[in-house]
């Protein structure tokens, strides 16, 4: 046990005088502070000697190695409020082991090493839980940490199976970008520091929240995602494109402390955009547009969309809703002699297919693989719920047939048809390019008996 142990656990006893909740630290404590690999913190974190376990070289490490890992979810995503407390949830995940710890730190970005960032406030629930300071000490409600040592750190009080939640005071002022760095121990419950204790480090950044507008949101229309066909109806799970005003004081895209797991988020800096009465899920807001993914909500036919900033409503603006509305991706600037090509890339992503301007491109070969993207295609097996990273493979349920030049592909040429792994509501298309003749050539697509109503082309070469 080290020095700053020692002292925490005379700190127990005063504490057994004073009504705290810190009776359960002292029965297997958390670490001693700067152990979260965040900047002047031990870099592989408890995978250390005299911590939690060093594997194979005392040196440390390795870390996230083990198949499982960390995770932090924030109540407000990724914004704060100056002042305005929110709450963290904390969550280890391993393979194998079942017994878990963590510690967590808030870090100005203005000095990363040094600088804290808010109060750490331990819940009426986290008996479980305590703060304390950079010099060991546990940080007692109601009182700073000394100036010398004004880093904190929220560890766990004894191991756990579940997770950690408590709350986190932001600056009073705004004070930019906040960095949270957590790191996970995930025990094998032998109380010797050795290769089967497993570690995770994850870290995350707030910035301030850009406040409310204060007029009231005025939507003025809404289609499909423009670089798609720019439908004027949808799909459950289509991704929207909702144009007007008032609707957030600037621009702000989701980012990881948004999701909650797999789940997209529904708000971000307090707007939110309704289907029908149902969260949408919201990638981009900005003062005159949302990015939002549509709920799954059942049926054909007119629905009303709005959009709320902080606690005001727009006036309903009604779209229509059909069970599939497919749309390809072919971004307007991606054309060969006025046609328009379909927004396709090489099997490694990294060139897009066609002659166009500014990018790394090149046609087509037959015989390679391409792929293509689309939104509004309907429903997969296994079903993908919107709002949802697709966590694996997930084909179309509909039949779905494609043509190149004329030619329909066979069940070979089409490889892969179905949600992207990794994405919320994006389509792939894995194709093998048929023998036909050099040029542009014309590209059709149908999800059941639904066409694509896009009019695209192909450039290929051999």
């Amino acid at each position: 046990m080290k020095a700053p142990q020692i002292m925490r656990v005379v700190y127990a006893v005063v504490a057994g005088l004073l009504p705290l909740t810190l009776h359960g630290f002292y029965k297997e404590a958390g670490p001693d502070p700067r152990y979260t690999a965040a900047p002047g913190d031990s870099k592989f974190a408890c995978a250390t000697a005299g911590c939690h376990t060093t594997f194979k070289d005392k040196g440390g490490g390795p870390i996230n190695f083990h198949g499982g890992g960390v995770a932090a979810t924030f109540s407000q995503g990724s914004t704060y409020t100056p002042g305005s407390p929110l709450t963290i949830t904390v969550n280890v995940s391993d393979p194998v082991n079942r017994k878990y710890g963590f510690q967590m730190t808030a870090r100005l970005e203005s000095n990363l090493a040094e600088a804290q960032a808010g109060t750490f406030q331990l819940t009426a629930d986290s008996n479980k839980i305590v703060v304390i300071c950079n010099n060991g000490t546990p940080r007692f409600p109601g009182r700073g940490c000394p100036a010398s040592d004004p880093v904190e750190f929220i560890e766990h009080n004894e191991p756990a199976a579940t997770p950690w939640t408590f709350s986190w005071t932001p600056p009073a002022t705004e004070a930019g970008p906040v960095h949270f760095y957590v790191a996970g121990n995930a025990g094998n419950g032998n109380s010797t520091a050795d290769a089967d204790d497993h570690v995770y480090t994850a870290e995350y950044v707030l910035t301030p929240s850009a406040g409310c507008v204060s007029g009231v949101p005025k939507v003025t229309g809404v289609i499909s995602a423009g670089a798609f066909g720019a439908r004027t109806d949808f799909a459950p799970g289509s991704w929207l494109e909702v144009y007007g005003s008032n609707f957030a004081n600037g621009l702000k895209l989701w980012d990881g402390p948004d999701f909650s797991g797999l789940s997209a988020p529904t708000v971000l800096d307090r707007v939110r955009a309704q289907v029908n009465g149902k969260d949408a899920f919201t990638w981009v807001v900005s003062p005159g547009q949302l990015n939002v993914q549509a709920p799954d909500n059942p049926g054909r036919g007119p629905m009303s969309v709005t959009v709320t900033n902080c606690d005001q409503t727009s006036a309903p603006v009604n779209l229509t809703q059909e069970r599939v509305a497919p749309g390809v991706w072919a971004p307007p600037t991606f054309t060969s002699g006025g046609k328009q090509l379909l927004g396709a890339t090489t099997a490694d992503g990294k060139t897009f297919i066609g002659n166009i301007a500014g990018v790394p491109s090149r046609p087509a070969k037959p015989g390679e693989m391409i792929i293509a993207y689309g939104v509004g295609f309907g429903a997969t097996n296994p079903t993908v719920a919107a709002g949802q990273i697709t966590p694996g493979l997930a084909p179309l349920a509909d039949p779905f047939v494609m043509t190149i030049g004329q030619v329909q592909l066979t069940a070979p040429q089409l490889v892969y048809a179905g949600l992207a792994p990794g994405f919320v509501g994006l389509y792939q298309f894995n194709i093998i390019v048929p023998d036909v003749p050099d040029g542009d050539q014309a590209v059709t697509m149908r999800v059941g008996s639904v066409a694509v109503p896009q009019t695209l082309f192909l450039s290929v070469k051999r």
